[in-house]
């Protein structure tokens, strides 16, 4: 009896894991995506550039982003392993169809920034791009740099670490914020929650500001520097 219970656990785990994985993989359709995500154009916009709210909670850029990153945060959130009390609502009304439409719907909808990947010495004068390139590598600190797992200037690497370089500083602190105080902790292996914790508010402050801010900063001075050859 025993052994038939552990043989029909492990066909239901199995199953469920199978069910899950193909949940995950359907193949998403932009336009049907358009449709379902009327209600999220409250928060995100009808662009989906979402808006930076200093005095509330941010709505995050969605246009842009991996559909899988999209698609692995809105399952993340109906089946509980990633807490969004505001986002909670929606994302329980999306079936798993549904939830890869809207996300490749969004991935579709604008390009993310392109920034120069090329590797560039960072700045030991400018705190903050030396923390997301370089990272805090003092004795009571030991925080890797924001690009060992984002990329260069922040442009994202795969599905699992997603472009930071514009996107709102408010939804940029309070992610970091939700990582350090565990509530969020759906990331591959607590990578964040461990980088999390040994942030400090002004750090946490300045990174959320740098990539904000990067792709008009990059913008400008590719600006200045052409405007110096022409002289």
């Amino acid at each position: 009896m025993t052994s038939k219970r552990i043989a029909s656990g492990l066909g239901l785990l199995l199953g469920a894991g199978l069910a899950a994985s193909q949940a995950v993989a359907l193949e998403g359709d932009a336009e049907q995506g358009k449709a379902a995500a009327g209600t999220c154009v409250a928060c995100h916009q009808a662009d989906g550039m979402g808006m930076n709210n200093p005095n509330g909670e941010s709505w995050p850029r969605l246009a842009g982003l991996p559909a899988a990153y999209i698609a692995k945060q809105l399952h993340d959130i109906k089946e509980g392993r990633r807490e969004s009390p505001s986002m909670m609502p929606f994302a329980n009304m999306l079936d798993d169809q549904q939830i890869a439409d809207v996300a490749a719907y969004y991935a579709e909808l604008e390009p993310w920034p392109e920034l120069p990947t090329a590797y560039r010495a960072a700045d030991p004068n400018d705190e903050a791009e030396w923390l997301a390139e370089r990272g805090d590598w003092s004795e009571d600190k030991m925080i890797p740099a924001c690009s060992q797992c984002h990329g260069p200037n922040g442009q994202g690497v795969g599905a699992s670490f997603p472009p930071l370089a514009g996107q709102h500083a408010g939804y940029i602190v309070s992610q970091l914020e939700a990582w350090r105080d565990g509530k969020r902790h759906n990331d591959p292996n607590d990578l964040m929650v461990g980088v999390a914790e040994r942030l400090d508010e002004a750090q946490i402050e300045l990174i959320a500001d740098y990539y904000a801010t990067l792709p008009e900063r990059i913008a400008s001075e590719g600006d200045a520097a052409q405007e110096e050859d022409g002289r």
